[in-house]
């Protein structure tokens, strides 16, 4: 009989958490300090009163400034003040007053549904606790991270968006680009009680900055002393200004050969 073929199973084990001698330590510390002082003032853009409000906020942003975000929960909240009276709204009437948001018709929905599971499996309170929280419908571990770390002060871990993920490569913090990888090595890398702010202080100094495009890396003490980027700038800087100088040169010596040609 011929012999059945074997197929290997996958290994289920996660990838490794990387490991941070002292002295990254001690860099990643520094780059922190330096940060905080540039930035004293760092906290979250969204505009909240309370734990439901920035979960209603956290819940809108996804793939969405903050900005906007901010000219739009107003009117919603101004209409239905507490989780409560989400709870019992008509869907349509959240949906209208946050249309202006992309996804809106979804993002209005979740909000809605964890509105009603708050008041009906945790007592109208936002839950405290990871597990509880991303049982709410819309909420993953990002804007579950940004409800804990801003409305209770819980630092369970470090919120991952595309400034914090796009600094932590540039300043050589991880080498991943998935999110979950991202905020393991931060995790790993910084103390548990800078969490919330690090988070904070990445996102302002990466708008600010350590830009995706146009960036003033070359231009900052910080990120010339640490970000990968800082080189590149430069480079382009110098790059831009050469042509810059070539094209003024070449329309001088044009129009000097106009002027002798007149003669």
């Amino acid at each position: 009989m011929p012999k059945k073929k074997t197929t290997k199973k996958k290994s289920s084990r996660k990838a490794p958490v990387r490991t941070y001698t002292s002295s990254e330590k001690r860099r990643a510390k520094t780059i922190y300090n330096e940060l905080l002082k540039l930035y004293p003032d760092a906290h979250c853009a969204l505009i909240h009163k309370n734990p439901w409000e920035l979960l209603v906020a956290t819940i809108l942003s996804a793939q969405c400034t903050d900005a906007l975000v901010n000219k739009v929960t107003p009117d919603l909240f101004n209409a239905y003040p507490t989780v409560q009276a989400t709870a019992k709204a008509d869907l349509e009437d959240i949906r209208q007053l946050v249309n202006k948001v992309n996804f809106w018709q979804n993002k209005a929905k979740s909000i809605h549904n964890a509105a009603k599971m708050i008041v009906a499996d945790f007592n109208n309170e936002v839950p405290k606790t990871m597990e509880d929280l991303i049982k709410l419908p819309g909420v993953a571990r990002k804007t579950a991270n940004v409800v804990l770390g801003n409305a209770f002060n819980i630092n369970t871990g470090v919120v991952v968006d595309t400034h914090i993920a796009r600094l932590s490569q540039r300043y050589n913090f991880t080498k991943h680009k998935d999110p979950k990888k991202i905020e393991q090595d931060l995790m790993a890398l910084f103390p548990q009680n800078t969490w919330t702010m690090l988070a904070h202080l990445l996102i302002y100094h990466g708008r600010q900055v350590c830009k995706s495009r146009h960036g003033l890396c070359d231009q900052s003490p910080l990120c010339k002393k640490y970000c990968s980027n800082a080189k590149i700038v430069a480079a382009e800087r110098a790059n831009k200004t050469k042509k810059k100088a070539s094209k003024k040169k070449a329309a001088k010596k044009k129009a000097t050969k106009k002027k002798s040609k007149a003669k």
